[in-house]
């Protein structure tokens, strides 16, 4: 039992250092601070996540809700309740109320894009930061301009009198909203990169972790 017990305070006191000298390496470094605003945490988002995480979250509730819609094309106020729930998830501050988290896709990707360029921007960036970060703010707009469609189409499909002009709109938002974490192959290569029109939050997702790697964080 001793054994045992050591061994797990053991784990316990290196899993605390290991966390100590990570949060010491984020407070020594502002661009690694920033990388952390992206990654780890932010003051304003649900518990406090990191606004990438945070954007994925809502990305994945407003995918659901627009499949969702999608699977009634003949019913306009199905198709309609679950397009305000859509919109909830991109951007509350359209639509206060609904399944997401209140913080919305938007604000969370904006957030992202704006702190990985800053941390880009800082004294001690080294090259590797400075890089991957254009692919994570590119990946991340591009998630801020198809949110933009999202709302355009939604609110169309909200003004809608009948189905029959619901429906194609219906379609064209979940089509949209897988979008926002997959991304789009918009140059018809086969892949899904960092570009503008292309990477989505999968993206920037991939380049943070090559980041992080590159950098010697956790």
């Amino acid at each position: 039992m001793k054994t045992i017990y050591g061994l797990t305070l053991g784990l316990v006191i290196s899993a605390a250092v290991v966390s100590a000298s990570t949060t010491a390496a984020f407070a020594a470094n502002k661009a690694h601070a920033h990388m952390g605003h992206v990654s780890k945490s932010w003051n304003d988002t649900p518990s406090k996540k990191g606004l990438l995480p945070t954007a994925i979250v809502e990305a994945k509730i407003a995918a659901f809700h627009a499949a969702a819609a999608a699977k009634k094309l003949k019913d306009l106020k199905w198709m309609q309740l679950h397009t305000h729930h859509v919109l909830h998830a991109v951007d509350a501050s359209l639509e206060k109320k609904g399944p997401g988290k209140g913080y919305g896709v938007l604000k969370a990707a904006a957030g992202t894009a704006f702190h990985i360029k800053v941390a880009a921007k800082q004294a001690d960036a080294s090259e590797d930061v400075k890089t991957h970060a254009v692919h994570v703010a590119t990946s991340a707009q591009n998630t801020v301009d198809r949110v933009k469609q999202i709302v355009s189409v939604a609110k169309q499909i909200l003004a809608a009198t009948s189905a029959k002009t619901a429906a194609p709109l219906v379609e064209k938002m979940a089509t949209l909203t897988g979008q926002l974490e997959k991304g789009h192959d918009a140059n018809g290569d086969g892949e899904i990169s960092w570009t503008k029109g292309e990477g989505g939050l999968d993206v920037a997702t991939v380049h943070m972790g090559v980041m992080y790697k590159l950098e010697g964080l956790k």
